[in-house]
């Protein structure tokens, strides 16, 4: 506060009577504040910010976006304990409560343009749901294997928005036709449907007749590895289905890079927790509402920098990732607080 108003008084524009505010006085008038106002401004302004001619932001028309979760640490406060809890593992708790955050994020320009938050105990499928109202026809959303249901990929789907989903081994897809690029149509199919039931579908499906959504969905299958990858992943078969059923839209080879680039979710993830709050860091608010304000005022910080970043690289013809996120935030704070040297 002193560094935003310091320039005032030599511009003659300070009351004598004023006093920069204590921190216990701006705490107050957070609280004041309350919640929704930053999370009401963040529904608002966060909007994808990838231009058509921003690199690494698109496959063909449908722009790269990336469902994913993580943990924040808040302080050891009876509220903030009660509120969100802590993980578990065994006899042994988390030092701090810890509020789970599932982000809906653009793979290009790594901005948030969506966020539900909750207990650490708390569902990251039914938090994904939340960001619904957040996607657009023109995405194609990607997700891990820790997403897919049955349910929420067709509630997805009812967004008009294409998917390019990880499953894991247990869900079963049958092969209905291969084709030449060597993935395949199957069939998603109610796992609550078995049987001759089940088999009937199939019999269906290649017979080119229409599919009930509540009994199955039509997609298609790509298979793959990643040579030389190290760790539990070695020698891993990943197996992604999606709704773009054509492969002159986007062959399997693309579809394996574009789910790829799902990893550059995990970096914002990063940027929020790591480098932009600090590293080991605990959110400062000591109540169940502040720690709200401030995860909501973190994401929109977060969502100001990365805006700034891809217009820049767009200037320049760039691919956002190659600008430093560090770097940004230095040189945003040493601008940020000449706000107060120019008159209104």
């Amino acid at each position: 506060m002193r560094k935003l108003v310091g320039s005032l008084k030599s511009m003659g524009s300070w009351r004598g009577a004023w006093r920069v505010p204590s921190t216990s006085a701006i705490a107050q008038a957070r609280q004041r504040l309350g919640v929704d106002p930053l999370r009401v401004l963040f529904e608002q302004t966060a909007v994808p910010v990838a231009r058509r001619g921003t690199k690494g932001a698109w496959l063909g028309s449908r722009r790269l976006m990336a469902i994913d979760g993580f943990m924040l640490d808040a302080p050891d406060q009876d509220g903030n304990v009660e509120e969100f809890g802590r993980r578990t593992n065994g006899v042994k708790s988390s030092a701090f409560p810890q509020v789970l955050t599932v982000v809906l994020g653009e793979c290009g320009s790594h901005a948030a343009v969506g966020a539900a938050f909750e207990g650490c105990n708390g569902d990251e499928r039914a938090l994904a749901e939340q960001l619904l109202p957040r996607v657009e026809d023109d995405m194609l959303v990607t997700a891990d294997r820790n997403f897919y249901s049955f349910a929420l990929w067709g509630k997805f789907r009812e967004t008009g928005a294409d998917l390019l989903w990880r499953v894991s081994a247990s869900v079963e897809l049958p092969v209905l036709a291969w084709l030449l690029d060597g993935s395949y149509l199957s069939l998603a199919i109610n796992p609550k449907i078995r049987g001759t039931r089940r088999e009937r579908l199939i019999q269906q499906a290649k017979t080119g007749t229409d599919i009930d959504p509540a009994e199955a969905h039509r997609v298609r299958v790509a298979e793959y590895d990643i040579p030389d990858r190290e760790g539990n992943g070695t020698n891993e078969i990943i197996c992604v289905i999606t709704s773009i059923l054509d492969p002159t839209e986007a062959t399997a080879e693309e579809l394996a890079a574009a789910y790829h680039e799902r990893w550059e979710c995990e970096n914002l993830i990063d940027e929020v927790k790591t480098h932009q709050r600090g590293p080991a860091r605990v959110l400062r608010s000591k109540s169940p509402d502040m720690v709200s304000q401030e995860i909501w005022a973190l994401l929109l910080t977060h969502y100001a920098i990365r805006s700034l970043m891809c217009r820049a690289a767009d200037e320049i013809g760039e691919d956002p990732d190659r600008l430093s996120f560090m770097r940004s935030i230095r040189v945003i704070r040493r601008h940020i607080v000449g706000q107060a040297d120019f008159s209104p």
